[in-house]
């Protein structure tokens, strides 16, 4: 294993030293915020107020849109129709609706990065109007996964939004020609995009239990994002070839009656050489090439009941 990073103790900041004053929060104004409000009683809706971010002093409205103009950003995860009914219930018992969603202006329509599940839980209610906070920055809607905490993402859910923000990227002019590594930030880890070219094709694919090795061999290219997409379907489709070889030693040990949740992780970990290396860095194929020929000959004679037992959690199996 690689030695470990101290971590970095973030400074103290003071008591309310930070940001703007209550008063220095008034009246934003700005070319960018009399354009947005502009656009905003062209479609429509309705500029609430106008400030500055406490925090960061980034000029905001507070508008109310209507509801049918407003649509989440086309590459996040689709919303839990459970989630929106406990959403509408909520909204309904309380009778007000307490928490404007994020959203910016794109084309002649409002995208919401931060907000789906409560903006189809009032498009359900037959809601006319939703109050947001409107960003000039379009490029907050590729801040997805950072800003959305109304309901804790999973591993396939982080994974495809990423690989969608990805090709989204690919087609906008003036990102297209950066780098993949220059959206650290947006894409949190690399693991996440080879992953989505997986989901995408495999969508029951139990991706945790791949996430251990992809943390030590996959790293943020250096090459154009569009380019960059095509080595992560060729990379993605290494980790499917993987997971062929694991699926085919669970099988075998379900057939000698081992029982558990925990069997693919079980098979990975026995296979994964790179938790007990101290190298910092390894090539992907090479790695992923010997980790593919060890599943090929995973020996489960040798495996008992007790030695999975003993290998405790992990992702479980989602087959």
């Amino acid at each position: 294993m690689p030695p470990r990073k101290k971590p970095v103790r973030r400074k103290k900041a003071a008591p309310a030293s930070v940001g703007l004053t209550a008063a220095e929060t008034r009246n934003a104004a700005s070319a960018d915020l009399d354009r947005l409000a502009a656009h905003v009683d062209a479609d429509g809706g309705a500029v609430l107020g106008r400030y500055h971010d406490p925090f960061g002093g980034k000029p905001l409205l507070l508008a109310a849109l209507p509801v049918d103009r407003v649509e989440p950003t086309p590459y996040q995860r689709d919303p839990s129709d459970t989630h929106v009914k406990r959403l509408m219930g909520v909204v309904e018992k309380i009778g007000v609706f307490l928490d404007p969603i994020i959203a910016i202006r794109h084309d002649d329509r409002y995208w919401t990065p931060n907000g789906n599940h409560r903006l189809q839980a009032l498009k359900k209610l037959g809601v006319r109007t939703i109050v947001a906070l409107l960003v000039p920055d379009a490029d907050v809607a590729f801040k997805i996964l950072a800003l959305n905490t109304e309901k804790a993402h999973n591993l396939r859910e982080k994974s495809l939004e990423t690989i969608r923000m990805a090709r989204a990227l690919a087609e906008r002019p003036g990102d297209n020609a950066e780098a993949e590594a220059a959206f650290g930030f947006e894409f949190e880890q690399p693991a996440f995009l080879t992953l989505g070219v997986c989901y995408e094709e495999r969508p029951r694919l139990s991706g945790g239990a791949y996430q251990s090795i992809l943390r030590r061999v996959d790293t943020f290219l250096d090459e154009p994002i569009a380019k960059a997409l095509a080595e992560r379907e060729r990379r993605g489709k290494k980790i499917l070839k993987l997971d062929e070889a694991v699926s085919a030693a669970v099988e075998k040990l379900k057939a000698r009656g081992l029982t558990s949740p925990y069997l693919r992780s079980f098979v990975v970990s026995r296979i994964n050489f790179t938790r007990f290396s101290k190298a910092t860095s390894f090539d992907y194929d090479d790695t992923l090439d010997k980790i593919i020929a060890s599943a090929a000959k995973f020996n489960v004679d040798r495996v008992k009941q007790e030695d999975v037992a003993k290998s405790g959690g992990g992702p479980p199996d989602e087959e």
